[in-house]
């Protein structure tokens, strides 16, 4: 897995002009391949009316699925700028879609490269992006009288606790970076006088 990848804060859209033309750039996280689907859909709906609705997006931290399309404008002069753009910023798990109303002035294959492409740049730098770093998923399992003064610390030194369950005894989820699990075990050790047991789970993503 990559340690960290970086994508898109939140959804929103971003317009701008060029030579009468209007290009609305909606920008959106995409967990999978089907919700950036869904969301090229779900826009392509909203402009029906539009020239043209082209698409990129990039899934998957490491970038293993890379799609475009060019929807009608001139081959490559669309998607592929649009999708060059994110890799440029090294953008995962991210979809954009880029609707043009024609304005009666053509651009050229040049002019739409850069017309595509900095569409989408504008929308990541309006929007912003967030970097998520790779952590593992880890419970920490304590006594009801301990579990209170656990939590409180988790929070002082700025873990993360990410889900708290109750039964026998608490079981509390935190996400740990993989060099600070020994650390952290020494911590718990100390902090619960030995009594609390810490259990590695799998991994995921989380905001930096």
């Amino acid at each position: 897995m990559q340690d960290e990848y970086r994508t898109v804060a939140r959804a929103g859209m971003h317009e701008t002009e060029v030579n009468r033309s209007r290009f609305l750039c909606a920008v959106a996280p995409a967990a999978t391949e089907r919700e950036a689907q869904d969301f090229v859909a779900a826009i392509r709906k909203e402009h029906a009316d539009a020239t043209h609705n082209c698409w990129a997006y990039v899934v998957g931290a490491d970038a293993s699925v890379q799609k475009a399309s060019d929807d009608g404008e001139p081959g490559g002069t669309a998607g592929v700028p649009m999708l060059q753009m994110l890799l440029r910023r090294e953008m995962r798990y991210v979809v954009a879609v880029v609707t043009r109303y024609y304005g009666g002035v053509k651009l050229g294959a040049g002019g739409l490269i850069r017309a595509y492409g900095g569409a989408v740049g504008e929308a990541l730098d309006t929007l912003g992006t967030v970097t998520r770093r790779r952590f593992r998923l880890a419970t920490v399992t304590v006594d009801h009288q301990r579990a209170g003064k656990v939590q409180n610390d988790l929070r002082a030194t700025g873990r993360e606790v990410r889900d708290v369950r109750y039964g026998e005894a608490v079981s509390i989820e935190i996400g740990l970076p993989d060099a600070d699990v020994d650390s952290f075990r020494a911590w718990l050790a100390d902090a619960t006088a030995g009594t609390a047991s810490l259990e590695l789970g799998g991994e995921a993503y989380g905001d930096v």
